[in-house]
């Protein structure tokens, strides 16, 4: 019977797709893609031209019935997001327990995602950590950070540049200013960097030195 493969491909660098990355985008009937434009670049560097279709946020809702039922028709479907591991902050979660829920067989193949290199780097403890993701922009947030506060294990978060600070802020208010924590951009890419040190500390760098790029935090649980 065919399957769902779950494909990871690299945050940055192209050369973090592993071999069998690459065979099975190869021998699958189609690739379920976040950004076709952005999956394209890398299916032509790699020299792959399996058909692709649309799959991200705003339509996973709407789609993932008719997708398992392609794959118990027999088509074997490979799902990429734009960067990194799908349904890890990016769409594939509703797709993933349709399918198990289906009795469709789902492989999720190894491969790059951005929250393991920068926790590694990072200098803090990782083994016991917790992964948020992304906070609530608005409704939930300050209550997540209350909750969050409290947490013994290192806490590794992803940020967008422009709210970076406000992020760092709310830290700084919720977990205190003397917390150590990490900081990684563009990991994998030309302008890669981790700065590590308190949240103040942090604070007043990024304030001096617009942030560019996305950002992979990692902070310090309480102690």
């Amino acid at each position: 019977m065919s399957k769902l493969y779950i494909v990871p491909t690299p945050i940055g660098n192209l050369e973090d797709i592993t071999l069998r990355a690459i065979r099975t985008l190869k021998e699958a009937d189609l690739i379920l893609a976040e950004d076709t434009r952005t999956s394209g670049k890398l299916l032509k560097h790699l020299g792959i031209s399996t058909q692709m279709h649309s799959h991200h946020m705003h339509n996973e809702h709407k789609t993932v019935e008719a997708i398992s039922e392609r794959i118990l028709s027999g088509t074997t479907i490979a799902l990429i997001s734009d960067a990194g591991t799908p349904a890890i902050s990016d769409p594939g979660f509703l797709l993933t327990r349709t399918c198990i829920e289906k009795g469709i067989e789902v492989d999720c193949l190894p491969g790059a995602t951005a929250f393991v290199p920068a926790l590694v780097n990072s200098g803090l403890p990782n083994d016991k950590f917790v992964f948020e993701g992304f906070l609530p922009v608005k409704k939930g947030r300050q209550t997540r950070l209350k909750i969050l506060a409290e947490e013994p294990r290192s806490m590794v978060f992803y940020e967008s540049p422009h709210k970076l600070i406000k992020t760092l802020t709310d830290f700084a208010t919720f977990f205190g200013g003397d917390r150590q924590m990490s900081v990684s951009r563009e990991l994998t890419k030309m302008h890669e960097e981790t700065i590590r040190g308190t949240v103040h500390e942090l604070i007043n760098h990024f304030n001096t030195k617009a942030p560019k790029g996305e950002f992979v935090i990692v902070i310090s649980g309480k102690s």
